[in-house]
């Protein structure tokens, strides 16, 4: 790729981030992500989550990866979908000590270290 084209495209921000589902709804978790609703879908990408992927652990760690041209924004944008309400009251039940904070909310955002583009 040219120099030119790629600073012309917005930087997108890397966000990694840690969540624990509790052991004795793994199952349930990995069910319900594989039917997201289409409307949450569509929230998600209009708000700006992007290449988004969530990896779970059999002990229940879950490891989520997006980018997104602002994560700031992104979660301000999908506190205004009121799909995302319904999908984080739902969901939060799933997971260990969020502290009264939704999953989208409540995560463990990691450090960024390296990264070979």
């Amino acid at each position: 790729m040219n120099r030119a084209y790629c600073d012309s495209l917005p930087r997108m921000e890397r966000v990694c981030f840690l969540l624990k589902v509790k052991a004795d709804r793994l199952q349930e978790y990995k069910e319900r992500h594989k039917a997201v609703w289409p409307d949450m879908l569509a929230a998600l990408r209009e708000t700006g989550w992007q290449n988004y992927s969530l990896f779970l652990r059999e002990d229940g760690l879950l490891v989520g990866y997006f980018e997104t041209p602002s994560l700031e924004q992104a979660v301000a944008g999908m506190q205004t979908k009121e799909v995302n309400q319904r999908w984080q009251a739902q969901m939060a039940p799933f997971f260990e000590n969020i502290e009264g904070k939704r999953p989208d909310t409540g995560f463990l955002r990691l450090e960024e270290v390296f990264y070979l583009a």
